[in-house]
């Protein structure tokens, strides 16, 4: 019998626990980027170099996606999932509470560190699931991810037009020293299988991973491009939004935020299909429709009320596509040996952290350049090119 086959099933109420665990912590890489100007300002920060505020955070997840997430194929998950929070508490009581640029810093590092715990979770709950409802359970859990990502901008703006940006930080902080609690009273301890394999060797087998894995590149590809579409678009429709054509409101745009939440209800659907072996279908239709919602934002003139509309439909698809194809890929990856788990899926997620980069960096410049028609040109080519690659694995197939 395999770990897997050998460990209880995780009930609804745990799975639904660990969704909204994954919420709650992914959600703290995005509460800074609606509130950039008002921090870099508060802090002294010169105009050019406010991006640092987002940037910081976004590297310590990189790193702890990179060099902590391996940590849970020889450390116990719960240990592991506990330690890491404390991590970004601590980081998230450091930006509540810094007055100046170098304690901020740190402390958006850490918090980008700690906040890479939601990778360890996901793999920690698929080695408890059964093969066939791996996918369900990894659907589920995704749409706790999305629903974080889509919440914590208009959340981070709301709180700080009531109080200040302080107080999303403060009430972050209170949220996941609840969970700590939580989630130590609750979760079930998951042994390593690889007790006897060292953290120097561990890093190194990461390499020998990615290059033997054909699954976890492919899958990382497509979900890298598609994360850059989806970052390139909501870099820049809040330009867009705010600019001549619409002229809305910081409100206005932030509730425009909350359209994206819809998306994320692909994701269960999305884990059934590939359960059901349909993993490639369900890819088509996920990143044909990714690329399409570029082109439905351009059905109507722009600014007009059919424009916005528009703009409201392209958000939700491009969510929807980007969801499910996440929870795609993850589920192809977590079919593989589970002693590899938390390293693949380290591996992936940093494939599509660099895709998610390369996007934001894209929208940034592609707006100030074109307008939305270069943005949208530039966010349809992304799934194209993904899809192009999708079609060699089809005729191999």
């Amino acid at each position: 019998m395999t770990p897997d086959t050998q460990a209880p099933n995780l009930s609804k109420g745990m799975v639904f626990l660990l969704a909204t665990a994954i919420g709650i912590i992914c959600a703290n890489l995005y509460y800074a980027q609606p509130l950039v100007a008002q921090i870099s300002h508060a802090l002294g920060l010169a105009p050019e170099g406010a991006g640092l505020v987002v940037t910081l955070t976004q590297i310590g997840y990189g790193i702890g996606v990179l060099f902590l997430v391996p940590l849970g194929d020889i450390v116990e998950s719960r240990k592991l999932v506990i330690a890491m929070i404390a991590i970004a508490i601590a980081g998230l009581l450091g930006l509540a509470f810094s007055t100046q640029l170098a304690p901020y810093f740190l402390a958006a590092f850490l918090t980008g560190l700690g906040a890479s715990t939601v990778q360890v979770i996901v793999p920690y709950a698929s080695h408890f699931a059964s093969e066939e409802k791996r996918g369900q359970v990894v659907g589920t859990l995704m749409s706790g991810l999305m629903i974080g990502i889509m919440l914590s901008r208009p959340v981070a703006s709301l709180l700080t037009d009531l109080f200040s940006w302080h107080a999303v930080f403060v009430l972050s902080a209170v949220l996941m020293t609840l969970l700590i609690i939580v989630l130590y009273k609750l979760l079930p301890p998951r042994p390593p299988t690889n007790t006897s394999l060292r953290y120097k060797d561990l890093i190194k087998s990461m390499g020998t991973l990615f290059a033997t894995t054909p699954v976890l590149r492919r899958r990382g590809i497509y979900q890298g491009f598609l994360f850059g579409a989806f970052c390139l678009f909501w870099t820049a429709t809040p330009l867009l939004l705010a600019g001549p054509s619409f002229n809305l409101s910081q409100t206005a745009i932030a509730i425009f935020a909350l359209v994206g939440v819809a998306g994320a209800v692909s994701a269960p659907f999305a884990g059934k299909a590939a359960d059901r072996g349909w993993i490639k279908a369900a890819t088509t239709i996920a990143i044909i429709s990714s690329s399409l919602s570029f082109v439905i934002s351009h059905f109507y003139p722009a600014g007009s009320t059919g424009s916005l509309a528009a703009l409201v439909v392209a958000a939700i698809l491009l969510d929807a596509g980007i969801t499910a194809n996440l929870v795609l890929g993850q589920r192809a990856i977590f079919s593989l040996k589970p002693e590899f788990r938390s390293r693949l899926n380290g591996l992936y997620i940093a494939m599509i952290f660099i895709g998610g980069a390369t996007g934001s960096t894209l929208g940034a410049w592609a707006y100030a350049r074109g307008g939305w028609d270069l943005t949208s040109l530039v966010g349809f080519a992304m799934p194209a090119i993904a899809f192009l690659y999708f079609l060699t694995e089809r005729k191999k197939a």
